[in-house]
This record gives structure tokens, sequence and C-alpha cells, in this order.
């Protein structure tokens, strides 16, 4: 067996995967409470979403009249499914649950259906505040989703393949967000965009009265909540494997290296949620058909000339 060769593991360790998704999707949410409370000047932070899990757990379930509630509910869990389906792919080092030879493709179907899932929870509720959260997330869709496919074909180009774990062993010797920036900075937006986060969060607003997220209560919204900050983390984590080298670096062992790197990634994105401001759809549409998507055919170009000429 080559020693790049990606193991699969007994579907066993998928509990073993959930636990690291957990984690890291924890890991987000006390940064981001921490962040918030440097912000607003008080104190708390890491504790802080053990007291808001507590609290939702405690409170009562509401019900709108005449709510979907099968869609309703089905939107909410299958927010927290997708995230485990998106890291059966992901390598951690040289073991994996899937070794698809579609990785980057099932990623990216996965991400898709987040339009399914975020648009019901907006539907199902009977509500025309959630109604209007959940047709912004799909405007924005419309402007994210294409450039981050071009933004995923880049590194496959380059390695010759739709696996994940080949992909990565691909980039030895030099990482392909090295040579592919555009495509990993795009990749970024598109996952910002399916864990409708940072300048995506439109769809959750004030503005319209806590937008598709508004009738959700109690165990409904923290599954919500939780399934959000859960692609979060399988998005950041997937960018390891794609643009970051995977398991390489010194001293520490491959899977080591994946959740640092992920971590690394995943605080990046929490960061800039207070630092990039809110995209209306239509001014976002904008860029991602403007500036977005000419960029990543452009990135896809290169690296395809790139490949040609090294034989």
């Amino acid at each position: 067996m080559p020693e790049d060769a990606v193991v699969v593991v007994p579907a066993v360790w998928a509990v073993l995967a959930g636990v690291i998704l957990c984690g890291l999707a924890f890991f987000a949410v006390a940064l981001d409470a921490v962040l918030s409370a440097r912000a607003q000047g008080v104190g708390g932070g890491w504790v802080t979403p053990l007291s808001r899990t507590a609290r939702l757990l405690r409170q009562r379930r509401r019900k709108t009249v005449a709510a979907d509630t099968l869609l309703w509910r089905v939107g909410g869990v299958g927010m927290f499914i997708g995230a485990f389906l998106m890291v059966a792919v992901i390598p951690l080092g040289k073991w994996t649950l899937a070794d698809l030879d579609v990785g980057v493709v099932w990623f990216n179907a996965v991400d898709v259906v987040v339009w399914a899932l975020v648009w019901l929870v907006g539907w199902g509720a009977n509500s025309t505040h959630s109604l209007v959260g959940g047709y912004r997330f799909l405007a924005h869709g419309v402007a994210y989703e294409l450039p981050l496919m071009f933004a995923l074909a880049a590194p496959a180009i380059a390695a010759g393949s739709l696996a994940a774990g080949e992909v990565a062993a691909a980039q030895e010797g030099l990482w392909f967000v090295v040579w592919m920036p555009a495509a990993f900075v795009i990749f970024l937006i598109g996952v910002m965009g399916f864990s409708v986060w940072g300048p995506f969060a439109p769809a959750l607003s004030a503005d319209i009265a806590g937008g598709v997220r508004a009738e959700l209560s109690a165990v409904d919204r923290l599954i919500f909540q939780a399934g959000r900050y859960m692609f979060l983390a399988a998005g950041a984590a997937f960018s390891v494997p794609l643009f970051l080298g995977g398991g390489a670096g010194p001293w520490l062992p491959g899977w080591a290296w994946v959740l640092v790197k992920a971590l690394a990634v995943l605080t990046v994105l929490v960061w800039l949620r207070r630092k990039v401001p809110l995209a209306r759809p239509d001014r976002f549409m904008e860029i991602g058909w403007g500036i977005l998507l000419p960029a990543a055919v452009v990135q896809d170009l290169v690296v395809s000339l790139i490949v040609v000429w090294g034989g």
C-alpha cells in the first residue's frame, strides 16, 4: 500500500468523527461568545454556550398557527445531519470514513442541500418574517454557489482527482493555497454562505424580526443554531485537504495537523463575522456574478494551463 494511501476506518469510528465535529463547533461558539463579550466590554465568554444551551433546553417549545411542523423540523434537523455527512469524506491524516472517488462533489452536493433546509425552516413556520429570511438566503445562494463550484474545481483539476485524499496527497512540497489564492478565498466565502454566517446573516437579521429563525424556540432553535456552527466547522475542516496540504507538517502526526489547520481556519472565519459588513442579497449578487465568478473561472484556467504545461 502506498504511504499516502487513505485508510477507510470501520463505521463505528463515525462516533469519534462526530465528537471531533461537535468539539470544533463548540470552539466556534465559545470563541464567538468571547469576541462578542469583549466587543461589548462585558464579562463572560467560554461558558456562555453552556448557559445558552441550558436555557433553550428548559424553554417551552412554541408553535405557530397552521405551521407545517414536519417540514419545519426536517429543515432544522437536516442542518444538524448535513454537517456530519460533510466530514465523512474528510481525511483525518491517513484515515477517513468514506474514501469516495467523488468526495469533492459529495461536499458540494451537501452544501447545495442547505438551500432547501434553510428555506424549509422559513417556509414551515407559516410566518412572514421566517419566509422572507428564507428567500433572502436563497438570493445569497444564487450569488455564491456557482463561484464556489468553480473554486472547488481548481484543486481537483490540479490533483487530477475528485477524491479528497488524493487532492491532499497531490500537495506534497507546495500547498494549493499558495498558487490558488482566489479559489481559497472564494471557497471560504462559500463556507460562510452555506453556514448563514458573517456577511450572509441578513437571512437571520433583526430588521425582519429575527429572519428565518424568528419562530424557532427551545430545542428547535438549539438544533438549527448548532447546525450552523457545525457547517462552519465542517467547511473549515474541508479546506485542509483541498488547499492546506491535508496532514502535511513537521513533528506532529497527520491527524493532529489536520485539526490544527482546521482550528486556524475556523478561528479566522469566526473573527471575520464582526469585520465584514452584512451583504444585502441584491448587492452581493452583483459581487458574486461580476467579481467572484470571473475570478474563479480565471483561477481554473490558470490551474489548467499549469497542469497541461507541466505534462
